[in-house]
């Protein structure tokens, strides 16, 4: 077989009954999975050929490292190099179904102010809308503090709420100190409050810390423990970083070979530990809208053989802050999901310019 070359190069070489032909084998192939035969594609095909001719384009465009044969006399199956070409030159890209659009719409629906859980809502919907494993990158939240608060939950569990200069909200729970009573909670809030403006959350520590050190306390101790062990719960996360959102892991694993299976968990497992989210991010960077990297041309993705479909989304500056993305088999039905997945993004960018612009 010849060295594979670029696929723009490739399909100036093929003739119409060519292009016809290898576009017909991998439509046949996303759609059952399976390899196709010659006999199978002359009942498609637009001109009437014989199954000896179709043989003989197929072992050209096998040649060409287009297509596969994975048994002896059982059909061709494209090739990497094949579906990268099929995706760039080839694929018809639906409109994005009524359906699909409702019910990921159907999360912008939602009451929940906490972005964290909106995004994960977000995820769980385009998993179960593409029948994929989803990843939805979020973005580091840098953003000033708005406005702190301390809620009782019990005597032994208190929750401290951050609203942000860009409308995201995230809460913790924590232990407060013994002895604590709604107006100390009060006034710690008020405290930080005071002094909260323009600042992170380690900044306001710090300043809260500052002022202690200077003998400027303002508030009793009781409130300063207050202060201390509610805000401590975001020191000890260190600093900020994005948070990679999976699932639908089953939607993969369902279907996964017993050889497959186990380096399919590997992939999950390292991208919960928040290895390699860099690279991820960076994947998107590279190019305007919807990517595919289809098996070995990723590292990430490269031993499980699969697809993975990702489009970034921006901030109001149209600067790159996260990504959403669809993980499947080669055998994906390309030209539904990427409509899904551009609008996935589109998405969240909204969303959360949307929470930027409500403050």
């Amino acid at each position: 077989m010849s060295e594979p070359r670029d696929t723009a190069s490739l399909l100036s070489e093929m003739n119409d009954r060519s292009r016809e032909v290898f576009r017909r084998v991998v439509e046949a192939y996303l759609d059952t999975g399976g390899p196709v035969g010659s006999r199978t594609l002359t009942r498609g095909l637009s001109e009437k050929v014989s199954a000896a001719t179709v043989r003989n384009v197929m072992q050209d465009l096998e040649y060409l490292g287009l297509l596969d044969s994975p048994h002896v006399s059982a059909g061709r199956v494209p090739s990497n190099l094949g579906l990268r070409l099929f995706v760039d030159s080839l694929l018809e890209v639906s409109p994005l179904d009524d359906g699909d659009r409702a019910k990921l719409d159907q999360t912008m629906g939602s009451n929940e102010r906490d972005m964290g859980t909106m995004l994960e809502q977000i995820g769980g919907a385009l998993s179960g809308v593409t029948q994929g494993a989803s990843l939805v990158l979020s973005p580091k939240y840098e953003a000033a503090v708005k406005h702190i608060d301390f809620v009782s939950l019990s005597p032994d569990r208190a929750l401290v709420v951050l609203v942000f200069t860009d409308g995201h909200v995230e809460n913790r729970i924590f232990t407060p100190p013994k002895g604590m009573t709604p107006s100390a909670m009060r006034e710690a809030a008020n405290y930080l409050n005071s002094m909260a403006e323009g600042a992170s959350v380690a900044q306001l520590l710090a300043r809260f810390r500052s002022e202690l050190a200077r003998n400027r306390r303002e508030i009793d101790t009781l409130a300063q423990a207050m202060v201390e062990q509610g805000l401590a719960v975001w020191e000890n996360e260190g600093e900020p970083q994005e948070r990679l959102i999976v699932r639908g892991r089953s939607n993969l694993l369902d279907d996964a070979t017993a050889e497959d299976f186990e380096r399919i968990r590997n992939l999950f497992d390292d991208l919960e530990r928040k290895r390699d989210i860099t690279e991820f991010l960076e994947l998107t960077e590279q190019g305007d809208g919807v990517r595919i990297f289809i098996g070995a041309e990723n590292r990430l993705f490269s031993l499980t053989g699969s697809t993975l479909v990702v489009s970034p989304y921006m901030n109001a500056e149209r600067k790159v802050i996260g990504a959403v993305g669809v993980i499947g088999p080669k055998r994906l039905n390309y030209g539904r999901i990427v409509p899904i997945v551009d609008y996935t993004a589109q998405l969240v960018g909204r969303l959360l310019n949307d929470s930027r612009r409500a403050d």
